[in-house]
């Protein structure tokens, strides 16, 4: 096991020195995407905005705590958007990866940063509008944001260990990408993206509280609606991401090798 996890470490060692390879192949995709249009990236900020305000105007209830729903929703969709879509791109990096793989000797870990730092840029002009809807509802800045900037921070440094756990589940099971598709779409109505819990039972009590999304949106989420800190989804969070990385460095480790065989 100690060799597994030094091979793992090794990948993601050389990856890093390569950080300027996949930061720039991460912004040529993301110039790509947006190759020939006026607006450019900013179709990103325009697409979370469009969401987030339909979301907003749909499900707005006109009660006192209207402001603060503008927020949940906001806050929601930055968190839900970037997970849904690091996850759905992961199962199937590998196999667009394909010529890389096979005709280079670069690190798997420089493919799976090249993803992150994509995803990152993306949620960057998400957070843009994110901020300026919590701002325009009345929600103030104040310290407790500190504490949504650390869980930010931590979802950032678990996308790596979830990407490839992912990537390596769509390389070994092709059916994956679907499955997985076609869940994330399921988990967003499961997810309190856009709905709020009351404290009520049943289903939704099932959905809330088992439901591990919910505790990646909650760190982001209460700090700024609330101003407290949630220790328990905190502390939940940082566990499943120390499981998330051990399970990757073994994946990683075991056939970062192995894979080029199969894809």
């Amino acid at each position: 096991m100690f060799a597994t996890i030094k091979s793992a470490l090794a990948d993601i060692c050389a990856g890093l020195r390569m950080r300027r390879v996949w930061i720039a192949l991460a912004q040529e995709d993301i110039g790509d995407q947006h190759r020939r249009t006026a607006l450019g990236p900013l179709w990103l900020l325009i697409n979370y905005l469009a969401f987030a305000g339909t979301f907003i105007f749909v499900f707005h209830r006109g009660d006192a705590g209207s402001a603060n729903y503008a927020a949940h929703v906001a806050t929601g969709l930055l968190v839900w958007f970037y997970i849904m879509e690091t996850i759905t791109q992961s199962v199937s990096l590998f196999v667009r990866e394909e010529s890389f793989i096979k005709g280079t000797t670069l690190p798997l870990s420089v493919y799976v940063m090249r993803l992150a730092m994509q995803a990152a840029i993306r949620a960057g002009y998400a957070l843009a509008g994110c901020i300026a809807i919590l701002l325009m509802s009345g929600v103030g800045i104040s310290f407790a944001w500190i504490w949504s900037a650390l869980a930010i921070l931590l979802i950032l440094a678990t996308t790596p260990a979830a990407i490839i756990l992912f990537a390596f589940l769509g390389a070994y099971f092709p059916d994956s990408q679907f499955v997985v598709s076609n869940l994330m779409r399921i988990g967003m109505f499961l997810t309190p993206v856009f709905w709020t819990y009351e404290g009520t039972g049943g289903v939704q009590h099932i959905f809330y509280y088992w439901n591990p999304f919910t505790y990646f949106l909650e760190i982001v989420r209460m700090p700024i609606l609330s101003g407290s800190l949630p220790a328990n989804a905190f502390l939940f969070c940082a566990a499943a991401s120390l499981t998330l990385w051990a399970v990757a460095l073994m994946l990683l480790g075991r056939f970062r090798k192995q894979v080029v065989f199969v894809i």
